[in-house]
Protein backbone atom coordinates (compact mmCIF):
# COMPACT_ATOMS: atom_id res chain seq x y z
CA UNK A 1 0.00 0.00 0.00
CA UNK A 2 1.74 3.27 -0.90
CA UNK A 3 0.52 6.15 1.10
CA UNK A 4 0.92 10.20 1.22
CA UNK A 5 1.03 11.94 4.35
CA UNK A 6 0.01 15.85 3.98
CA UNK A 7 2.28 17.35 6.45
CA UNK A 8 4.70 16.22 9.00
CA UNK A 9 3.31 17.71 11.77
CA UNK A 10 2.27 16.83 15.56
CA UNK A 11 -0.50 14.18 13.77
CA UNK A 12 1.26 12.89 10.53
CA UNK A 13 4.78 13.91 11.61
CA UNK A 14 4.63 11.10 14.32
CA UNK A 15 2.35 8.67 13.32
CA UNK A 16 3.62 8.77 9.93
CA UNK A 17 7.39 8.06 11.64
CA UNK A 18 6.58 5.10 13.23
CA UNK A 19 4.61 3.42 10.26
CA UNK A 20 8.02 4.20 8.11
CA UNK A 21 10.13 3.00 11.28
CA UNK A 22 7.76 -0.41 10.98
CA UNK A 23 8.27 -0.83 6.78
CA UNK A 24 5.61 0.90 5.81
CA UNK A 25 5.77 2.66 2.09
CA UNK A 26 5.01 6.02 3.01
CA UNK A 27 5.77 9.53 1.39
CA UNK A 28 5.14 12.73 3.67
CA UNK A 29 3.80 15.91 1.17
CA UNK A 30 5.51 18.89 2.65
CA UNK A 31 6.04 22.89 2.07
CA UNK A 32 9.48 23.97 0.38
CA UNK A 33 11.06 25.09 3.76
CA UNK A 34 10.20 21.76 5.73
CA UNK A 35 11.05 19.52 2.33
CA UNK A 36 14.72 20.72 2.34
CA UNK A 37 14.86 20.45 6.24
CA UNK A 38 13.83 16.61 5.88
CA UNK A 39 15.58 15.45 3.39
CA UNK A 40 19.02 17.12 4.46
CA UNK A 41 18.64 16.63 8.23
CA UNK A 42 15.67 13.20 8.29
CA UNK A 43 12.44 13.58 10.54
CA UNK A 44 13.53 14.05 13.76
CA UNK A 45 11.10 12.42 16.47
CA UNK A 46 11.60 13.34 20.37
CA UNK A 47 9.37 11.23 22.59
CA UNK A 48 9.83 11.09 26.47
CA UNK A 49 11.25 8.15 26.34
CA UNK A 50 13.76 8.10 23.04
CA UNK A 51 14.76 10.60 19.97
CA UNK A 52 15.04 9.05 16.61
CA UNK A 53 15.52 9.66 13.25
CA UNK A 54 14.06 8.24 9.68
CA UNK A 55 14.64 8.82 6.13
CA UNK A 56 11.37 8.85 4.97
CA UNK A 57 10.45 9.94 1.01
CA UNK A 58 9.47 13.98 0.83
CA UNK A 59 7.38 15.47 -1.98
CA UNK A 60 6.47 19.00 -3.00
CA UNK A 61 3.15 19.40 -4.33
CA UNK A 62 4.22 20.51 -8.29
CA UNK A 63 5.40 16.60 -8.17
CA UNK A 64 2.35 15.33 -7.10
CA UNK A 65 0.65 12.52 -9.37
CA UNK A 66 -2.31 9.82 -9.04
CA UNK A 67 -0.24 6.93 -7.64
CA UNK A 68 -1.38 6.64 -4.06
CA UNK A 69 -3.92 4.50 -2.56
CA UNK A 70 -4.31 5.97 0.71
CA UNK A 71 -3.90 9.64 1.67
CA UNK A 72 -3.57 10.83 4.80
CA UNK A 73 -4.87 14.19 5.77
CA UNK A 74 -3.89 15.42 9.86
CA UNK A 75 -3.22 19.47 9.10
CA UNK A 76 -4.72 22.00 12.08
CA UNK A 77 -8.60 21.91 11.20
CA UNK A 78 -8.02 25.89 9.86
CA UNK A 79 -5.64 24.45 7.06
CA UNK A 80 -8.17 22.32 5.60
CA UNK A 81 -9.15 23.71 2.36
CA UNK A 82 -4.77 24.44 1.83
CA UNK A 83 -4.42 20.88 2.69
CA UNK A 84 -6.85 19.86 0.03
CA UNK A 85 -5.69 22.06 -2.74
CA UNK A 86 -2.07 20.79 -2.17
CA UNK A 87 -3.06 17.19 -3.02
CA UNK A 88 -4.88 18.27 -6.48
CA UNK A 89 -2.08 16.53 -8.21
CA UNK A 90 -2.97 12.95 -6.63
CA UNK A 91 -6.42 13.36 -5.28
CA UNK A 92 -8.10 11.78 -8.65
CA UNK A 93 -6.63 8.44 -6.74
CA UNK A 94 -7.21 6.77 -3.87
CA UNK A 95 -8.95 6.89 -0.22
CA UNK A 96 -8.88 9.90 2.06
CA UNK A 97 -8.10 9.49 6.11
CA UNK A 98 -8.47 12.67 7.63
CA UNK A 99 -7.55 13.15 11.55
CA UNK A 100 -8.90 16.72 11.88
CA UNK A 101 -10.44 18.22 14.63
CA UNK A 102 -14.49 18.74 14.09
CA UNK A 103 -16.77 16.75 11.84
CA UNK A 104 -17.77 19.44 8.67
CA UNK A 105 -14.09 18.31 6.88
CA UNK A 106 -15.84 15.27 6.79
CA UNK A 107 -18.91 15.89 4.89
CA UNK A 108 -16.86 18.36 2.43
CA UNK A 109 -14.99 15.23 1.75
CA UNK A 110 -17.73 13.31 0.47
CA UNK A 111 -19.41 15.47 -1.15
CA UNK A 112 -16.15 16.22 -3.06
CA UNK A 113 -15.32 12.75 -3.35
CA UNK A 114 -17.84 10.17 -2.38
CA UNK A 115 -18.17 8.70 0.86
CA UNK A 116 -16.58 5.25 -0.77
CA UNK A 117 -13.20 7.31 -0.54
CA UNK A 118 -12.91 8.94 3.04
CA UNK A 119 -12.15 6.91 6.04
CA UNK A 120 -12.92 7.78 9.48
CA UNK A 121 -10.12 8.29 12.07
CA UNK A 122 -8.72 9.28 15.57
CA UNK A 123 -5.77 10.46 16.62
CA UNK A 124 -4.61 10.73 20.36
CA UNK A 125 -1.43 11.83 21.02
CA UNK A 126 -0.07 15.22 22.22
CA UNK A 127 3.03 16.49 20.37
CA UNK A 128 4.24 19.84 18.76
CA UNK A 129 7.11 20.93 16.76
CA UNK A 130 10.24 22.04 18.26
CA UNK A 131 12.37 25.05 17.64
CA UNK A 132 14.90 22.78 15.92
CA UNK A 133 12.11 20.97 13.44
CA UNK A 134 11.66 17.86 15.19
CA UNK A 135 8.37 16.08 16.11
CA UNK A 136 8.28 16.21 20.17
CA UNK A 137 5.86 13.60 21.96
CA UNK A 138 4.74 15.41 24.97
CA UNK A 139 3.38 12.65 26.82
CA UNK A 140 3.27 8.83 26.76
CA UNK A 141 -0.17 8.42 24.75
CA UNK A 142 0.01 7.92 21.17
CA UNK A 143 -3.20 5.85 19.93
CA UNK A 144 -4.97 5.50 16.38
CA UNK A 145 -8.32 4.86 15.75
CA UNK A 146 -9.58 4.00 11.98
CA UNK A 147 -12.62 2.39 10.58
CA UNK A 148 -15.03 2.35 7.30
CA UNK A 149 -17.61 4.47 6.46
CA UNK A 150 -19.30 2.39 3.60
CA UNK A 151 -18.68 -1.17 2.54
CA UNK A 152 -16.34 0.26 -0.24
CA UNK A 153 -13.75 1.08 1.81
CA UNK A 154 -13.50 -1.40 4.57
CA UNK A 155 -10.65 -3.25 2.80
CA UNK A 156 -8.35 -0.60 2.64
CA UNK A 157 -9.31 0.69 6.05
CA UNK A 158 -8.49 -3.27 7.16
CA UNK A 159 -5.55 -2.97 5.98
CA UNK A 160 -4.00 0.40 6.66
CA UNK A 161 -5.06 -0.96 10.08
CA UNK A 162 -2.80 -4.30 9.70
CA UNK A 163 0.23 -2.05 9.13
CA UNK A 164 -0.64 -0.27 12.24
CA UNK A 165 -0.28 -3.09 14.24
CA UNK A 166 3.10 -3.64 13.01
CA UNK A 167 4.19 0.29 14.45
CA UNK A 168 5.39 1.29 18.23
CA UNK A 169 1.85 2.80 18.52
CA UNK A 170 -1.59 2.04 20.01
CA UNK A 171 -4.08 1.19 17.38
CA UNK A 172 -7.82 0.21 17.81
CA UNK A 173 -10.57 -0.64 14.59
CA UNK A 174 -13.91 0.67 15.76
CA UNK A 175 -16.53 -1.38 13.82
CA UNK A 176 -19.11 2.23 14.04
CA UNK A 177 -16.10 4.84 13.24
CA UNK A 178 -18.51 7.68 13.25
CA UNK A 179 -19.57 6.70 17.09
CA UNK A 180 -15.46 6.73 17.57
CA UNK A 181 -15.63 10.61 16.28
CA UNK A 182 -18.46 11.77 18.67
CA UNK A 183 -17.33 9.92 21.33
CA UNK A 184 -13.73 11.83 20.71
CA UNK A 185 -15.70 15.03 20.02
CA UNK A 186 -17.42 15.21 22.99
CA UNK A 187 -14.52 15.05 25.32
CA UNK A 188 -12.08 17.26 23.53
CA UNK A 189 -14.85 20.30 23.13
CA UNK A 190 -15.22 19.86 26.56
CA UNK A 191 -11.87 19.91 27.89
CA UNK A 192 -10.70 22.56 25.04
CA UNK A 193 -13.85 24.66 26.76
CA UNK A 194 -13.01 24.30 30.27
CA UNK A 195 -9.09 24.55 29.84
CA UNK A 196 -9.40 27.31 28.09
CA UNK A 197 -11.71 29.44 29.65
CA UNK A 198 -9.87 29.24 32.69
CA UNK A 199 -6.38 29.10 31.13
CA UNK A 200 -4.86 26.43 33.21
CA UNK A 201 -4.90 22.53 33.14
CA UNK A 202 -7.61 20.26 34.54
CA UNK A 203 -5.87 19.57 38.20
CA UNK A 204 -6.10 22.92 38.62
CA UNK A 205 -9.37 23.54 37.66
CA UNK A 206 -11.25 20.45 39.73
CA UNK A 207 -8.85 21.82 42.68
CA UNK A 208 -11.27 24.75 43.12
CA UNK A 209 -14.53 24.77 44.91
CA UNK A 210 -16.54 25.36 41.18
CA UNK A 211 -14.47 23.78 39.15
CA UNK A 212 -15.38 19.96 38.56
CA UNK A 213 -19.13 21.12 38.49
CA UNK A 214 -18.10 23.56 35.79
CA UNK A 215 -16.11 20.76 33.48
CA UNK A 216 -19.15 18.61 34.38
CA UNK A 217 -21.52 21.19 33.12
CA UNK A 218 -19.75 21.69 29.89
CA UNK A 219 -19.20 17.77 29.25
CA UNK A 220 -23.21 16.96 30.08
CA UNK A 221 -23.96 19.78 27.21
CA UNK A 222 -21.67 18.38 25.07
CA UNK A 223 -23.58 14.78 25.45
CA UNK A 224 -27.06 16.37 25.11
CA UNK A 225 -25.75 17.59 21.58
CA UNK A 226 -23.96 14.24 21.05
CA UNK A 227 -27.51 12.51 21.39
CA UNK A 228 -30.00 14.91 19.74
CA UNK A 229 -27.61 14.24 16.82
CA UNK A 230 -28.15 10.57 17.07
CA UNK A 231 -24.98 9.50 18.84
CA UNK A 232 -25.63 8.90 22.23
CA UNK A 233 -22.46 8.72 24.11
CA UNK A 234 -22.21 5.47 26.05
CA UNK A 235 -22.23 5.05 29.99
CA UNK A 236 -18.36 3.39 30.02
CA UNK A 237 -17.30 6.57 27.43
CA UNK A 238 -18.99 9.00 29.72
CA UNK A 239 -17.47 7.25 32.77
CA UNK A 240 -13.77 7.36 31.35
CA UNK A 241 -14.11 10.86 30.34
CA UNK A 242 -15.68 12.13 33.53
CA UNK A 243 -12.94 10.62 35.50
CA UNK A 244 -10.07 12.43 33.39
CA UNK A 245 -12.34 15.72 33.81
CA UNK A 246 -12.47 15.63 37.51
CA UNK A 247 -8.84 14.64 37.73
CA UNK A 248 -7.83 16.79 40.99
CA UNK A 249 -4.05 15.29 40.12
CA UNK A 250 -4.51 15.67 36.30
CA UNK A 251 -2.11 17.93 34.56
CA UNK A 252 -3.89 17.05 31.35
CA UNK A 253 -5.31 20.23 29.03
CA UNK A 254 -6.15 20.55 25.84
CA UNK A 255 -3.64 21.69 22.85
CA UNK A 256 -5.60 24.35 21.84
CA UNK A 257 -4.34 26.27 25.63
CA UNK A 258 -1.10 25.86 24.21
CA UNK A 259 -1.73 27.45 21.09
CA UNK A 260 -3.59 30.15 22.72
CA UNK A 261 -1.05 31.19 25.23
CA UNK A 262 1.85 31.02 22.58
CA UNK A 263 -0.59 33.81 20.59
CA UNK A 264 -1.13 30.96 17.71
CA UNK A 265 -4.65 30.88 15.92
CA UNK A 266 -7.28 28.25 17.51
CA UNK A 267 -9.30 25.35 16.28
CA UNK A 268 -12.32 26.85 18.57
CA UNK A 269 -14.19 27.20 15.46
CA UNK A 270 -14.24 23.55 14.42
CA UNK A 271 -13.99 21.76 17.99
CA UNK A 272 -16.23 24.00 20.19
CA UNK A 273 -18.54 26.56 17.09
CA UNK A 274 -19.76 23.01 14.79
CA UNK A 275 -20.37 21.19 17.80
CA UNK A 276 -22.39 24.49 19.27
CA UNK A 277 -24.04 24.85 15.77
CA UNK A 278 -25.31 21.29 15.81
CA UNK A 279 -26.83 21.77 19.59
CA UNK A 280 -28.51 25.13 18.32
CA UNK A 281 -30.21 22.98 15.05
CA UNK A 282 -31.71 20.82 17.67
CA UNK A 283 -32.43 23.17 20.75
CA UNK A 284 -30.29 21.85 23.38
CA UNK A 285 -28.76 24.21 25.64
CA UNK A 286 -25.28 25.39 25.85
CA UNK A 287 -24.54 28.11 27.35
CA UNK A 288 -20.95 26.78 28.87
CA UNK A 289 -19.71 26.05 25.77
CA UNK A 290 -21.55 28.99 24.08
CA UNK A 291 -18.91 30.88 26.90
CA UNK A 292 -15.92 29.07 25.87
CA UNK A 293 -16.61 29.59 22.25
CA UNK A 294 -16.75 33.53 22.45
CA UNK A 295 -14.03 33.68 25.04
CA UNK A 296 -11.75 32.32 22.32
CA UNK A 297 -13.72 34.22 19.54
CA UNK A 298 -12.47 37.31 21.29
CA UNK A 299 -9.12 36.51 21.94
CA UNK A 300 -8.61 35.56 18.40
CA UNK A 301 -10.11 38.90 17.07
CA UNK A 302 -7.91 40.69 19.27
CA UNK A 303 -4.89 38.98 17.87
CA UNK A 304 -6.23 39.60 13.98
Amino acid sequence: MKILIVGAGGVGGYFGARLVQSGADITFLLREARYSKIQKDGLVVETPDETFTVKPKVITKDKLKPEYDLIVLAPKSFDFEDAIHSIAGASSKGVFLPFLNGLDHIHQLDDKFGIDRVLGGVAQISATISASGAVKQLTNLHALTVGHRSPGNEAIARNFFSLCEKATFDCLYSENIEQSLWDKWVFLASLAGITTLCRDHIGKICATKWGIECANGMFNESCAIAKANGFSISESAQKRSLEMLANVHSSHAASMLRDLAQGNKTEHDHVLGQLIERGVKHGVPCSLLKIAHTHLAVEQGNRD
